[in-house]
């Protein structure tokens, strides 16, 4: 059984009416709880019911966060490769229908931006692309990683998903992280927003972790694009599948992200607004349900907010991250994929860190150690 067969055993609205349904009592419960939470107390800290009891989730998930992981933050980068994609999404700027130039960084291009990359004292890269195989495929990214190996400790990829043997590949070349996002976890919708191309396969898409997983990856990267749907209800799916994945595949380790829907050009509206209070609230519930996992929080959310999420869960940040290919150097003027709202230097965010009494990371660990 993989996990699209674990999903098909529960519907979207009788989960969100549960969610909806969760008492004082049953937040109450969740958080006086000792040991592992189950997905019930999941759905009591993300619900309704749970905003009166934001301090008290933020203590905890500040004391659950310092005891597994200590007063460190992991600082990341990404490097947008292409900008080329045959997908139709309703949310992106590299949308197939959305008229830009579209462009693929040259290996010269590429050590363009690593020199500026490094400058900055980043370690950790995470490279990103359009799903466009033809283009950027598995050949296209084994030069890259081949290219930059010698000049970071960490690569992570954000890609378009592949089979299984094709991760094993990149995995050999030393392939650290894969971040697949659901996007929404609603299938009927899910086809709303991917009316064309091969990201409009549904199943396809959600069973990309198992094949992770099989591939033998180090770190998988989780999450859905918050504004597509009822924010709960997603976020509920993704803590389903990340528990399915820790008990399946528990050889590998697990992050979550939050992206939240960002202006782009020729851009969708969210659906449903999700505020910073209730982003702390999803932050914290988390890590109350998941002391192992990382929570990764970017730039698309604005300094006030990166800043005093610090202490309350997340445990990697990106700083100065561009969103467009060549955005560090060589075409700083291309079309993002989104719109950044934090634009301070990765010195100016490990200051704010440091600020805080915790420690800026930007190397964690080497592929010599495997």
């Amino acid at each position: 059984m993989d996990f699209y067969q674990v999903f098909q055993q529960y519907t979207w609205d009788e989960i969100r009416e549960s969610i909806y349904q969760k008492t004082p009592q049953d937040v109450i419960r969740a958080l006086q709880k000792s040991g592992k939470r189950d997905l019930e107390d999941f759905k009591a800290l993300i619900s309704p019911a749970a905003t009166g009891f934001l301090e008290e989730m933020a203590q905890l998930s500040h004391r659950l966060t310092q005891k597994r992981f200590g007063k460190t933050i992991q600082m990341y980068v990404p490097l947008y490769l292409s900008n080329e994609c045959q997908n139709i999404c309703t949310y992106c700027g590299f949308s197939f229908d959305n008229k830009i130039r579209r462009k693929t960084l040259t290996e010269e291009e590429i050590l363009q931006e690593v020199a500026v990359l490094k400058h900055m004292g980043y370690e950790h890269v995470l490279l990103v692309t359009g799903e466009a195989n033809q283009t950027v495929g598995v050949p296209y990214l084994q030069k890259v990683i081949r290219l930059i190996k010698p000049y970071f400790s960490q690569i992570s990829i954000e890609i378009q998903p592949l089979d299984q043997d094709e991760y094993e590949i990149l995995v050999a070349e030393g392939v650290h992280a894969v971040l697949v996002y659901q996007e929404t976890y609603h299938e009927e919708d899910y086809k709303k927003h991917h009316p064309k191309g091969k990201k409009s396969n549904f199943q396809y898409r959600i069973q990309t972790p198992d094949r992770l997983g099989k591939a033998g990856i180090h770190k998988m990267g989780l999450g859905v694009l918050i504004g597509l749907e009822d924010w709960r209800v997603d976020c509920f799916f993704t803590a389903l599948h990340l528990r399915y994945l820790e008990k399946r595949y528990w050889q590998s380790t697990y992050s979550i992200s939050f992206p939240r829907l960002r202006p782009f050009s020729g851009g969708l509206e969210p659906k449903v607004e999700m505020s910073d209070k209730e982003l702390v609230q999803l932050i914290c519930a988390y890590r109350i349900f998941d002391e192992e996992v990382e929570l990764s929080i970017s730039t698309r959310e604005n300094e006030i907010f990166r800043d005093n999420i610090i202490k309350l869960g997340i445990t990697s940040m990106s700083a100065g991250s561009k969103t467009n290919p060549g955005g560090y150097v060589v075409e700083p003027e291309s079309l993002e994929q989104f719109e950044i709202s934090d634009e301070r230097s990765p010195q100016a965010i490990a200051s704010v860190i440091q600020a805080q009494g915790y420690e800026a990371v930007w190397k964690n660990w080497d592929r010599l150690l495997q």
